[in-house]
């Protein structure tokens, strides 16, 4: 199944101590690069949290933020950074006037106590903190499997686009090979018309005529092509519906289709044969759009 490189998650639990929250938002990306925004207080679960990551997402622009707040019991040892929140306080409040409007004081200090790092707390006891890390990984998790469902879901979008865009281009092949029938007739007539003509000159060289005749068949003759065409659009169908299915090696297939495109247009030498091939570009240009945003 298709998953795109766009997804959201996020998920909250709460204990008597703490409240987590995990927020996950990725794009499309060629590689994997994750940017991590953790509570100073847990910045040594940094690289276990980015091992869940690249495990869960494998590929995009993965950012990631997590919050931890004491709650009930546990704010008992637990006191506000005053000098850090007043800092967010003037910020926040300089930002809002900059921007036009006379802020709440109390919304921009509620906005204050919500930023990184304004408590401190004492030290919790070892199995307070097992516990608490034990929340925090089940948070991630939860965030991380939210966000592979949304890009799953996405995937499906996706995975619905290519079926339309290939059945298009197959529609359009069948119509390009209805107009090669007239086209051949016609492309016929005017080498007998050129063998006429080379016959009433004295000075015809068969050879030079046989050479020609050759490269007029080769040049005008799109059969070969029509075939390869025919191979990789049900190729990249094979493709999305199996499980090794991925970005990169869709657009390898779809740059094929394009290559199998180009030279027919090229070598109908029709116009109505190129208008086709134009839809058919366009069809293609859709594909290889989609396929950067597939993992």
């Amino acid at each position: 199944m298709l998953k795109s490189m766009t997804g959201y998650g996020k998920a909250t639990f709460e204990s008597d101590t703490i409240s987590v929250t995990a927020e996950v938002k990725s794009l499309n990306s060629k590689f994997l690069d994750i940017y991590c925004r953790i509570p100073r207080n847990y910045s040594e679960r940094e690289i276990e949290i980015r091992n869940l990551i690249t495990q869960a997402l494998e590929r995009g622009k993965v950012e990631f933020n997590l919050t931890v707040t004491p709650v009930g019991q546990g704010g008992s040892g637990t006191v506000v950074n005053r000098a850090l929140v007043k800092a967010y306080y003037c910020d926040l409040h300089q930002t809002a006037e900059e921007l036009g409007f006379a802020p709440v004081p109390t919304d921009v200090l509620r906005m204050a106590l919500m930023m990184p790092n304004t408590y401190l707390t004492d030290a919790t006891t070892e199995d307070q903190q097992v516990a608490d890390l034990a929340l925090i990984q089940k948070t991630v998790h939860e965030a991380l499997k939210k966000c592979t469902e949304f890009r799953m879901q996405e995937g499906l979008s996706l995975n619905k686009v290519f079926n339309e865009s290939i059945q298009k281009i197959t529609t359009l092949l069948a119509d390009i090979e209805e107009l090669d029938k007239l086209r051949i007739p016609g492309v016929r007539e005017r080498l007998r018309k050129n063998v006429r003509d080379l016959l009433g000159d004295e000075s015809f060289d068969q050879n030079r005529f046989e050479q020609e005749l050759v490269y007029y068949v080769e040049k005008f003759d799109i059969s070969e092509e029509k075939v390869r065409l025919k191979n990789h659009l049900t190729y990249f169908i094979e493709t999305l519906q199996s499980k090794e299915s991925n970005g990169k090696k869709l657009n390898f297939i779809a740059q094929e289709i394009g290559r199998e495109v180009n030279t027919i247009g090229s070598k109908a030498n029709d116009s109505s044969i190129q208008h086709l091939v134009v839809q058919m570009k366009d069809e293609l240009e859709k594909i290889k759009e989609q396929t950067a945003n597939i993992i």
